[in-house]
C-alpha cells in the first residue's frame, strides 16, 4: 500500500500545474521525514495543522479535484476494492486544501447500473467543518456521461433543500464541480456535478444527538409528528425506498436532553429513485403491483386519524411558498428542469387548497398506511 501511494503521489505531482503547489508542498514534507537521519528530528513529531473548511454553510458550487486511477475505478472489478488517490478542495480563488484519500465505491443500485458508481472518500488526515471532525464524506456522482445525469444530480440535490426548507433536522448536501483526473494521463479528465453529504455524526453534533444503531426499530418507535413529516415528505416527492426498519434510506438519532421522550428522529437521504428526480434508470419494485411509473405516489407512513393527517399537512401548506423558492432560485437549473418539479410538486399541493382535495388527500393516505 505505502509503495503504492509513493507512486500515485509522483503520478500526481508529474501532472498538477503550477496552480496546486500547496499539493506539492504537502508530499515534499512527506517524502522528506522518510529520508533524514537526524536524530534530533526523528524525535519530533511533525504537526500538521488542522484544516478548516465551509462545506454545509453555504449554497456556492464548490471545485473538486480528484486524481485517481480511472481505468482501474471504471473496471468496478469487486464492490470491495479500494483506491489510492489524493483529492484539491478549492473553497475560494486563492485557498485550497490537498491530501490524500482512499475511496471506495458505495450505493446498491447505482453501483450495478451506473458506469460511474457513488463514493465514499476516507481522509488520511480529518478536515474539519463548523469545528467538527470530518473523517468520511459521501460523494453522489453521476451515473453515466451523458448531460442528463448532470440534471440527476442536480435535482438530487435539490430534494435534500426541500426537506431543510421543512426542518433543520435534515441532512445538508453540498453540489460540487468535480474534476477526475486520470493519474496515468491515459483517460480525459472527467468533468461532472457531484454533491457531498452531510456525514450523519455533523447532523448529531449540530442536534445533540446521538446515532441510533439499532435494527429492529419501527414507525412506533419515533416521534409521531416527525415520522409522519418524513411519510408526507416522501410522498410529495414520491419516494417509495425508504424504511425504519433496518433501517434503509434513513438515520436515526436521539436527542440526548430526553425532550422527545425517548423517541428517535428519522431522517431521510438517497432520493435519486424518487419522482422528483425521475431517472431513466428507477422503476418501482416488483412487490408494487399495479405502480407502473416512479411518479405515482404512494404513502407509507403510520395510520392516524384523518384531524392528524390534516395538521400535519397544514406544515407542507404553511412552507409551500418556501419549497418552490428552493426549486425556482438554483442557478444550476434549467428553466425545463424547474418547471417539470414544479407541474409534479403541484400534483401534491393543488390537493392542499380545498375541503375536498384534502378530503381525497387523507382518504388516500388510509387505504396504504401501515397500521
Amino acid at each position: 500500500m505505502k509503495e503504492n501511494l509513493k507512486k500515485l503521489v509522483n503520478h500526481v505531482q508529474n501532472m498538477i500545474s503550477p496552480i496546486c503547489l500547496v499539493l506539492l508542498f504537502f508530499f515534499s514534507l512527506f517524502q522528506a521525514s522518510g529520508q533524514t537521519d537526524t536524530t534530533e528530528v526523528k524525535k519530533q513529531k511533525i504537526k500538521t495543522p488542522k484544516q478548516y473548511l465551509v462545506l454545509f454553510n453555504t449554497d456556492e458550487l464548490l471545485d473538486v479535484n480528484l486524481y485517481l486511477d480511472l481505468s482501474k475505478f471504471l473496471k468496478k472489478t469487486s464492490k470491495n476494492d479500494s483506491f489510492d488517490a489524493v483529492i484539491t478542495i478549492n473553497p475560494g480563488k486563492t485557498d485550497s486544501v490537498s491530501q490524500k484519500i482512499i475511496i471506495k465505491y458505495r450505493g446498491i443500485l447505482r453501483y450495478d447500473v451506473c458506469s460511474f458508481p457513488p463514493i465514499m472518500i476516507n481522509f488520511s488526515k480529518p478536515v474539519y467543518d463548523d469545528s467538527i471532525k470530518i473523517k468520511k464524506l459521501k460523494l453522489v456522482t453521476h451515473c453515466e456521461p451523458s448531460s442528463v445525469t448532470d440534471d440527476y444530480i442536480i435535482r438530487e440535490y435539490l430534494v435534500y433543500k426541500l426537506f431543510n426548507a421543512l426542518t433543520d433536522t435534515s441532512l445538508r448536501a453540498r453540489l460540487l464541480k468535480v474534476n477526475y483526473i486520470d493519474i496515468n494521463g491515459k483517460k480525459k479528465t472527467i468533468t461532472k456535478f457531484g454533491c457531498f453529504l452531510e456525514p450523519v455524526t455533523m447532523l448529531a453534533k449540530r442536534t445533540n444527538s446521538v446515532i441510533l444503531k439499532q435494527t429492529n426499530l419501527k414507525q412506533q418507535h419515533i416521534v409521531p409528528s416527525m415520522m409522519d413529516r418524513v411519510a408526507i415528505f416522501n410522498y410529495m416527492i414520491s419516494n417509495w425506498d425508504w424504511s425504519v426498519p433496518g433501517p434503509h434510506n434513513l438515520e436515526l438519532l436521539k436527542q440526548n436532553n430526553n425532550s422527545t421522550g425517548g423517541l428517535g428522529i428519522a431522517v431521510p437521504y438517497d432520493f435519486d429513485i424518487t419522482g422528483v428526480v425521475n431517472a431513466a434508470y428507477a422503476s418501482p419494485p416488483p412487490e408494487f403491483i399495479g405502480t407502473e411509473h416512479i411518479r405515482e405516489r404512494r404513502f407509507y407512513g403510520l395510520c392516524r386519524s384523518k384531524e392528524v393527517y390534516l395538521q400535519e399537512l397544514k406544515e407542507f401548506s404553511d412552507k409551500k411558498e418556501k419549497i418552490y423558492m428552493v426549486i425556482n432560485d438554483c442557478p444550476y437549473m434549467t428553466p425545463k428542469s424547474k418547471k417539470d418539479i414544479t407541474n409534479f410538486l403541484d400534483g401534491f399541493f393543488n390537493q392542499l387548497k380545498s375541503e375536498k382535495g384534502l378530503d381525497n388527500l387523507t382518504d388516500n393516505f388510509l387505504k396504504t398506511c401501515k397500521k
